[in-house]
C-alpha cells in the first residue's frame, strides 16, 4: 500500500513538474514557485503536497523544450548569449558573471539575462551606466544573506537584470549548486555551442 502511494505520489510530482515547464515555456511565466502553484491548481490539486523541487521543473523544461521548441528555443538562446557577452563585455570593468536561464540553456523568448558584478562601488556601477547613456532602473533584490542592489537595464529589446555584490561576496558567500560563468567561460559557450 506505501508503495503504491509512493509511485502515486511520484507521477503527482512529475506531471506537476511538466505542466509547471509548459507554462514556463509557452506562457512565459519566470517564478518557478508561481509556475508549480498554478500547474497544481490546474490540475485539481491546489493543497498538493507533492509539488517538485526547481530540478525537476528545469529537468522537464530542458524535455519541453527539445520535443517542440528545439530549433527555435536554440536561436533564442544564442541570441541571448550573445546580448549577456555584448552586456558582460560592456561591464567588464565590474567583473561580471553570468548566471540563471541564459547560463543554463533553459532560457526563452521571454527569458531575462541574470548578470552579477562584484564591485565594491555600487555607485560607480550607476555612474557608469548614467555616463555610457544607458537607461535604467534600479532597486533591490533579497537573497539568504541580505538586499542586493540591482539594476534593470534594457539592450536590444532584451531585459537584463544586473545584481551588483561587494567584491568579498565573490568567494565568500557563493552556493556552488548555482551556476555562474565569467566572461571567458561564455566565451567559450558559445564558441563551442
Amino acid at each position: 500500500m506505501a508503495k503504491e502511494r509512493s509511485k502515486k505520489y511520484e507521477q503527482m510530482r512529475e506531471r506537476i513538474a511538466y505542466l509547471a515547464a509548459r507554462l514556463i515555456a509557452e506562457d512565459g511565466m519566470d517564478d518557478f514557485s508561481q509556475a508549480k502553484r498554478k500547474a497544481a491548481q490546474q490540475i485539481g490539486a491546489p493543497d498538493t503536497h507533492c509539488l517538485p523541487n526547481n530540478g525537476e521543473i528545469e529537468k522537464a523544461l530542458r524535455t519541453f523544450r527539445n520535443l517542440y521548441q528545439q530549433d527555435e528555443h536554440q536561436a533564442q538562446l544564442v541570441q541571448l548569449r550573445l546580448a549577456a557577452l555584448d552586456l558582460m563585455r560592456l561591464l567588464n570593468r565590474f567583473n561580471p558573471y553570468l548566471s540563471g536561464p541564459v547560463l543554463t540553456g533553459t532560457a526563452g523568448k521571454y527569458s531575462e539575462i541574470d548578470l552579477q558584478l562584484y564591485t565594491d562601488s555600487v555607485k560607480d556601477v550607476e555612474f557608469f551606466l548614467i555616463n555610457n547613456r544607458i537607461p535604467y532602473r534600479s532597486g533591490e533584490i533579497r537573497t539568504g544573506w541580505g538586499s542586493v542592489p540591482v539594476f534593470k537595464l534594457e539592450r536590444g529589446g532584451i531585459e537584463a537584470n544586473v545584481a551588483v555584490y561587494a567584491e568579498n561576496d565573490l568567494h565568500a558567500v557563493w552556493n556552488p549548486r548555482i551556476a555562474r560563468a565569467k566572461l571567458s567561460q561564455v566565451e567559450e559557450l558559445l564558441s563551442e555551442g
